[in-house]
């Protein structure tokens, strides 16, 4: 008897047990359960939630290997050390500082989910498999571990549970662990300082160090300070993952090839950006908006410079194109996809404050989801009534 098998019966023979949700869970986790639908009407297929789960965060594992690289990068190019990118120095930075990240996030989140799945009597849900590993991808390096603890039991409890758990949530978790943290502790997702690891210790002594984003210093009026090749290859201050928007589009052309992402809300989602940005750029060569204007500088900024830098692209390919939150309706995706490109670039150039607005778009938008696909379907059954009239006339 193989081990599987053994586990099952173990699992079988406490079925009754309270704990027995847990112990499901870590059965199901490498193994596919051995219960099979053998007649009804039903869709048959090789993957399950855990193994679709699986294959997104395996998409994340380059965006988080590359992270570790460029924390301990732009640790050393702060303090002007010159270091090789590829180096064991930048690489174990990046590794003391993003695995205890990675670590609270697992422990916290899959804690409250095992708790839930116990006091509720079912199984396990894997949705925070993806949630976990996105979570250390998109706060600052720096960010205390007891802080993210406290977001992620936020985001777990109030953006996923109390709606019913994976699958009846309308907010994307990972997206709703951020907005409590840039609410709750502001200063710590304002865009400066503390995107670099060491930033906030050396702040006020001779020695100190910058960590703003390219969002950032743009918001602050400054011009660009990297070339498009450091942009599109990832190696700029920011996020753990958002970097890299090389790194992003190839996750996102794996996970369109796996059928998990919808190339339609990523492509939408990409021109609305671009729209919003030619209407910026056009605004300022009208002359309509003058240098001293407080949001000259991302106006100005080339439209298609917008793809690479901030969140955009990380928040475009594995958070708009969430299959819970997303609009299920093909026309509805390419509306809700355009708006959430349209609305980044908006908020981003209006709010200097918070310069990053793809967060904020993608909430806004898994809110109006089900009402643009409501209005997609009602359009669909009018057009057939019409038809259905025609031909009967």
């Amino acid at each position: 008897m193989g081990l599987k098998e053994k586990l099952h019966n173990i699992k079988e023979k406490n079925k009754d047990k309270k704990w027995l949700p847990a112990f499901s869970a870590i059965h199901t986790f490498l193994y596919t359960p051995n219960e099979t639908t053998h007649s009804g009407g039903h869709v048959r297929a090789a993957d399950d939630l855990k193994r679709t789960m699986n294959m997104v965060v395996l998409a994340l594992v380059p965006c988080l290997i590359f992270g570790m690289f460029n924390t301990g990068f732009q640790h050393y190019a702060a303090l002007g050390e010159a270091v090789e990118f590829l180096s064991w120095d930048a690489f174990l930075i990046g590794l003391i500082k993003i695995i205890p990240l990675v670590i609270v996030s697992y422990v916290v989140g899959l804690g409250v989910e095992f708790i839930f799945a116990i006091i509720k009597g079912h199984e396990v849900e894997e949705g925070y498999l993806v949630t976990g590993m996105l979570v250390p991808l998109i706060v600052p390096v720096d960010i205390p571990l007891w802080m993210l603890a406290v977001a992620v039991i936020f985001g777990v409890v109030i953006g996923k549970e109390v709606f019913g758990g994976t699958g009846m949530n309308i907010l994307n978790p990972a997206l709703t662990i951020r907005a409590f943290l840039f609410f709750a502790y502001p200063t710590w997702m304002s865009g400066d300082k503390v995107w670099v690891h060491g930033a906030v210790a050396k702040a006020g002594t001779p020695d100190a160090i910058s960590g703003e984003t390219v969002l950032g210093s743009l918001a602050q009026g400054n011009e660009l300070a990297y070339s498009v090749s450091d942009m599109f290859f990832g190696f700029i201050p920011g996020s753990v993952g958002e970097t890299s928007t090389f790194l992003i589009l190839l996750a996102g052309l794996f996970l369109i090839f796996t059928k998990i992402g919808s190339w339609r809300i990523m492509l939408s989602s990409v021109i609305g950006a671009l729209v919003m940005g030619l209407l910026f750029n056009g605004v300022v060569s009208s002359g309509w908006i003058t240098e001293s204007s407080k949001f000259y500088a991302l106006m100005n900024t080339e439209f298609w410079h917008h793809l690479l830098i901030g969140g955009f692209a990380f928040g475009v390919v594995f958070m708009a194109t969430d299959p819970v939150t997303a609009s299920q309706t093909n026309k509805g995706k390419w509306i809700y996809g355009f708006l959430i490109g349209f609305i980044s670039i908006m908020i981003r150039v209006f709010n200097p404050a918070y310069p990053e607005g793809v967060m904020l778009a993608i909430l806004l938008m898994n809110v109006f989801a089900p009402t643009i696909d409501h209005y997609v379907v009602q359009g669909n059954v009018k057009r057939r009534l019409k038809r259905l009239k025609a031909k009967t006339a």
